[in-house]
Formats: structure tokens, C-alpha cells, sequence
């Protein structure tokens, strides 16, 4: 199990969306300090001041390494940011899946291979990752395949750092109601619903948390034919 109160935390996209609500229910619940990323964090963008803003691209090698320079203290990270690009990927714009890919799928990779060292030196931490239904559903396009391969990258990492200690944390959820998704037709659920339910898996030490309904029928569904994950997002 993880322990939120006292901690230090960085959470990707910490500034709107999912990681705002993630950033406000790590306070609310005793952190003594988060870092909130943004590619270009606007000026007063913390308001708490338990909360340091710092610029962070994940796809660039050189930002993240600076990211752990500076956030040598973290004993939790959340791994939030991303891009939603649901096109066809026979027809989808290439240069936008590749990019799906490096947000996504790379992004996180980046961030896990430069702070599990610091996490190791706090004891172990935690390393929570935002997946979604779609890493099991089909007919999303590139952000479905991005999500398939960010959880097995999940699984992954949580086997190499399970030597030093670290919870791997895979949070799977339908859309939350966030600017993102805000012209998807579909159910929404609230931000801060999501965030209490992450960080009561992360306190029971969970390994994986699914958030709704639609995300615990789908998983089931993994064992029937593939014709039944089918779930399109996009045009």
C-alpha cells in the first residue's frame, strides 16, 4: 500500500482534466507536495501552495530529464498526460498516430525509466498509470492501440520494478468529463469520482483499479470472441 499523506507527488497534465482532479484529491487527502506538469504551463497556474508547477514535454528525452532533476523528492507519479486521436489507421493522418504513439505510449515509458531511480531512493513509491476501456476494445484507432500498448507496457514495468519495491498502479476507465472528450457523445463520468477511486486502489496497494461499469464489462468480455470489444470513438 501506498501512503498519500506527507508525500510528494508528479502528476503529467496535472493542470486541466483528469490531472487537475487528481492533483486537487492528492491534496484534499494530506500531500505535502505535488508537482503538476504542463508542455507550457500558464503563468499562476498552482494555486495551492503545496503545488509547484513545472514544464514538462514527454515526449522530449532532454524535458523528462530535467523533470527528475528537479523532482528528485517524488515519491509518487502519476503518468496522466496524453492526446486522444481516434482516426481510422488505415486512413488516419500518419504524422498523428506516430504522435498518438510518442505521447502515449513513449511518453510514459520516458517518464518511468528516469523516475524509478528516484522512487527506488524514497523507499519505492508508487507509479500509477492512466490507461483506459479502450486498451481492450477495438475500432478506436491509434488511441485504443496506444492504450493496448501502454497496459502491457504497464504490466511490464510492474515485474522489473517489483524488485525495488514500486506499485504499479493500471487505472482502466471509460471517458471521464473532461475538455478532451467534451465532443464525444458518449457517458461521462465526473473527474473527481475517478480520481477517489485511483487513489483508494493506490492506498489499498492495488495493482489495478476499473473505474465504471463499461470498464469491468469489457475486461470481461476478454474471454469471448474478439467481435465483442469492439467500442468506436471515432468517425
Amino acid at each position: 500500500m501506498t501512503v498519500i499523506e506527507g508525500s510528494t507527488v508528479l502528476v503529467t497534465g496535472g493542470l486541466r482534466g483528469l490531472g487537475r482532479a487528481f492533483v486537487g484529491e492528492l491534496l484534499a487527502r494530506g500531500a505535502g507536495k505535488v508537482y503538476a506538469t504542463a508542455r507550457t504551463p500558464s503563468p499562476g497556474a498552482g494555486q495551492d501552495l503545496r503545488v509547484e508547477v513545472l514544464a514538462l514535454d514527454v515526449t522530449d528525452d532532454a524535458s523528462v530529464a530535467a523533470a527528475a532533476a528537479l523532482a528528485g523528492d517524488v515519491d509518487i507519479v502519476f503518468n496522466n498526460a496524453g492526446v486522444l486521436y481516434p482516426a481510422p489507421l488505415l486512413t488516419g493522418d500518419l504524422d498523428g498516430i506516430r504522435a498518438t504513439f510518442e505521447t502515449n505510449v513513449l511518453g510514459p515509458l520516458r517518464i518511468a525509466r528516469a523516475f524509478a531511480p528516484v522512487l527506488a531512493a524514497r523507499g519505492g513509491g508508487a507509479l500509477v498509470d492512466i490507461h483506459s476501456l479502450l486498451s481492450w476494445g477495438s475500432g478506436s484507432g491509434a488511441y485504443g492501440a496506444s492504450k493496448a500498448a501502454l497496459w502491457s507496457l504497464t504490466n511490464s514495468l510492474r515485474l522489473e520494478l517489483a524488485a525495488q519495491r514500486t506499485q504499479v498502479l493500471g487505472v482502466h476507465l471509460g471517458f471521464a468529463d473532461t475538455e478532451m472528450v467534451a465532443a464525444v457523445p458518449v457517458e461521462k463520468i465526473p473527474p473527481a469520482e475517478v480520481a477517489r477511486a485511483v487513489l483508494d486502489a493506490l492506498a489499498r496497494g492495488d495493482s489495478e483499479v476499473l473505474v465504471d461499469d463499461a470498464t469491468r464489462a469489457l475486461k470481461a468480455a476478454l474471454s469471448g470472441p474478439v467481435e465483442g470489444l469492439a467500442v468506436r470513438i471515432g468517425r
